[in-house]
């Protein structure tokens, strides 16, 4: 998909339900009651990240529990900093206070509210796109004391890995805004992985193909699922069964037909709303539905003969 593309126009929803939307997502909600409760007494470090002695205080402040509440609640803390939720006072003292942007979630325009939220969506975006923190530790561990990161050794490309995650998502938008109503029914993630990876002139996928495309679908299993929180997708993980070793005995049947067992993964309306908003500022001709309400007949015309059909009468 070329950014000279010119992409099937996108129905949206009023900007004021997908404002709505968005202040109740686990991840921006998340974010803004962090960021009301930081006081005078709140620390971070070097990188505006919470110290890490005052993450249970963060995680009992969102009522969170168990082994991630500590890492739930520094993403959260993360995302309040990079969308100014929080600013940093003094780098040096590590103090903070509340940003600009707060007040925008309560008496900003609906616009403000989705301006915040698609920086939230923007910070999920990149972790997102890093592998779990135990290869990360071990691949730091592989510099040999350098303390420097191993890429290498993690054969992780940051690029390569972002582009991947940009171009599933891309293909997720055009089969959501698609000229039949596909974009109505979650796409199955063995179909969405393979979108990517199998070659278009491609009659029947090698095995090597087919275990790219197995190595993918687990990947998007664990991106999909972080993105979901942010309100990106709703998303039905792949069945644990499934990616049991081949040695143990699974603990039931395992019905291999049933591709809802493989993951199935959907665009939210504000999910649709914030791709294209992605793919307007890269550069993308993506239109919606409405943009041609107010202009001329000549301009009508002239606006949706590329359109598919149901698209222009749209």
């Amino acid at each position: 998909m070329s950014d000279s593309s010119i992409l099937p126009p996108a129905r949206l929803r009023p900007e004021a339900e997908l404002a709505r939307d968005a202040l109740s997502t686990p991840v921006l909600s998340r974010a803004a009651r962090l960021a009301r409760w930081a006081g005078p007494a709140t620390r971070v470090d070097a990188g505006g990240g919470l110290v890490d002695e005052q993450l249970p205080d963060a995680a009992a402040e969102l009522g969170l529990s168990g082994e991630d509440a500590a890492a739930d609640a520094s993403e959260a803390w993360r995302v309040a900093v990079d969308t100014g939720l929080v600013e940093v006072v003094d780098e040096e003292e590590g103090t903070v206070r509340a940003g600009d942007e707060l007040s925008l979630l309560t008496g900003g325009t609906p616009q403000d509210v989705l301006s915040v939220w698609l920086g939230a969506l923007e910070t999920v975006l990149g972790d997102a796109s890093v592998p779990d923190l135990g290869g990360l530790v071990d691949a730091i561990a592989g510099g040999e004391g350098s303390g420097e990161l191993d890429l290498d050794a993690l054969d992780w490309n940051p690029e390569a890995e972002a582009e991947f995650l940009d171009g599933v998502l891309g293909n997720l938008y055009l089969l959501t805004v698609g000229e039949d109503k596909a974009g109505d029914a979650p796409v199955p993630l063995p179909a969405l992985a393979a979108s990517v990876i199998v070659p278009d002139d491609m009659a029947e996928p090698s095995n090597d193909v087919l275990e790219q495309v197995s190595d993918a679908m687990m990947r998007l299993d664990d991106q999909f699922r972080m993105l979901e929180p942010v309100g990106l997708v709703e998303y039905q993980p792949v069945d644990e069964a499934l990616m049991a070793d081949a040695d143990e005995e699974p603990a039931a049947p395992v019905d291999d037909t049933d591709v809802a067992r493989y993951g199935l993964v959907r665009l939210t309306p504000l999910g649709l709303y914030g791709l294209r908003a992605r793919l307007l500022e890269a550069g993308f001709e993506a239109p919606a539905v409405g943009d041609l309400a107010d202009k001329g007949a000549d301009a009508l015309l002239d606006g949706t003969a590329v359109y598919p059909p149901a698209a222009a009468h749209a």
